[in-house]
């Protein structure tokens, strides 16, 4: 199956999306499929064309997403959030050409990308494209996922339609059927959303309730009046609807679902205290489009992200590559249908990632259970993630290191009662030189996704560094903590 063939699950007079007051029906959603596609088509795209995605939640994103997968062209899904340096550097990177965008983008940066307005793209009639050819399967790229790099620059990990249908039918641990009204609150661009929240509505042939713009109280309302069944998010917006909902807000819910990055305890407690339900939880990461464990409805295990997927191997392994015993803590390397096909024009960052025998080597510590439920401990890698964002200090640091007087850096992730974790920036100035931080922030701002740019400053008189000569950042974690009495 193709990734656009989902679709055909769903019954004709069904509802397939519910976006802003538009009930669309399967056969609608069919049809506006079409008409993107055919506009694609009459612009030259063809099978492995890169196509950029700009856009917030909309049918629109749907349309334009599934018309691009059904020429065999490729799904470059843009992040709305970051700014023109960084957009212009995935449009380059990746090839884009045409670029369907929910508002105009001006750039500083030569960009060859054609814009469109990917509100109206589909307005116009135009000759029907040709269908796919025989020897196109599912092993072709679907979509390139932009992930945000340790070396200052995302990769674009390729994703194939075998990857994400294989991942999508591996959701059936969520129980989703035809009459389940599924809530998409988070960005489509995000690969957890677009897997576990769309695609997998479709296949079930349920409705997906399109939400553009997260507000908590917008939120609530929505579940309540549309009696929205299914809800994933992020553990961000679980702490902020339960503090404003009311029992009976969620009464039609039958499944809660986090992911993104770990469940606190504490919001777990509170949300079921209040609404008298447990949280599904799963991890994943967008080389496995995205899922690698979840939790079956029905038995969630409070700390645990779930179970193993069917049809994926999973090992984890101690600094020297061997098994450990069960208990024990250990990097997780994932094999299976999910698993990306490599990163786009990266041989060494593929080989980094994907070993020999297939193995993904997530940079992630966990242990399993006798039960054989997961817990994901710790990180190997530095990334921050904030509201289930994903923030590598590297690529902070590289832009604060841009801006005048600046001498040393580091950025550290640390706890956040809201975001989970935030980005703390710690400098040290040139000899002579005077460093405003508020004008550091605003050129962080200016040259960064919002949700990059660290929410704490701290100047110091010297960077502590190891024997080697490197930043310490353990040193720097210490005395922030030490010195907030933690």
């Amino acid at each position: 199956m193709l990734v656009h063939e989902i679709i055909n699950n769903g019954r004709e007079d069904s509802i397939a999306i519910v976006d802003e007051g538009r009930h669309i029906t399967y056969a609608e959603l069919k049809d506006g499929i079409k008409r993107y596609r055919n506009r694609l088509w009459s612009l030259g795209v063809r099978r492995g064309d890169r196509v950029g995605i700009f856009s917030r939640n909309s049918a629109e994103f749907i349309y334009a997403y599934f018309g691009v997968t059904s020429l065999g062209a490729i799904n470059v899904p843009i992040n709305f959030q970051l700014s023109p340096r960084e957009t212009a550097y995935i449009l380059q990177d990746a090839g884009v050409e045409h670029l369907l965008t929910y508002e105009p983008l001006n750039f500083e940066e030569k960009i060859s990308s054609v814009q469109y307005d990917i509100a109206t793209f589909g307005d116009e009639i135009f000759p029907d494209a040709p269908d796919l050819p025989d020897d196109f399967d599912e092993n072709n790229p679907a979509v390139i996922i932009y992930t945000s790099g340790t070396t200052g620059n995302p990769k674009g990990a390729i994703l194939s339609h075998k990857n994400l249908v294989c991942n999508t039918r591996q959701c059936e641990v969520f129980k989703c059927q035809s009459d389940c009204k599924v809530l998409c609150v988070l960005p489509m661009y995000h690969c957890f959303e677009w897997t576990c929240s769309v695609l997998n509505t479709f296949y079930r042939g349920a409705a997906a309730h399109v939400m553009r713009v997260f507000k908590p109280k917008d939120m609530v309302d929505m579940v309540r009046e549309q009696k929205i069944t299914d809800i994933i998010a992020v553990p961000s917006i679980f702490k902020l609807v339960t503090g404003l909902a009311k029992p009976e807000d969620f009464k039609s819910v039958r499944f809660f679902m986090s992911g993104g990055t770990t469940l606190p305890d504490k919001i777990v407690d509170e949300f079921k205290k209040k609404f008298g339900a447990p949280i599904a939880e799963g991890y994943g990461l967008s080389e496995a489009s995205p899922a690698v464990f979840l939790t079956t409805h029905g038995e969630e295990r409070q700390g645990s992200c779930g179970k193993l997927l069917a049809g994926t191997e999973v090992r984890l392994v101690d600094e020297d590559g061997k098994d450990v015993a069960q208990g024990e803590v250990g990097e997780v390397l994932v094999r299976g249908g999910q698993v990306m096909l490599g990163y786009w024009n990266n041989p060494k960052a593929t080989a980094e990632a994907l070993d020999a025998d297939g193995w993904l080597h997530t940079g992630d510590v966990g242990k399993v259970d006798e039960d054989g439920y997961y817990y994901i401990v710790n990180r190997i890698k530095e990334m921050i993630i904030s509201m289930g964002e994903n923030i590598y200090p590297r690529e902070v640091e590289e832009v604060v290191y841009r801006f005048a007087g600046i001498k040393d850096a580091a950025v550290i992730g640390v706890d956040d009662k809201l975001r989970g974790q935030v980005g703390a920036c710690f400098f040290e100035v040139q000899d002579g030189a005077n460093v405003d931080t508020r004008e550091l922030k605003k050129f962080l701002q200016k040259n960064l996704a919002l949700y990059k740019v660290p929410r704490e400053f701290h100047r110091l008189d010297e960077i502590p560094r190891t024997s080697t000569g490197k930043i310490s950042k353990r040193t720097i974690l210490e005395n922030y903590l030490a010195a907030k009495g933690n």
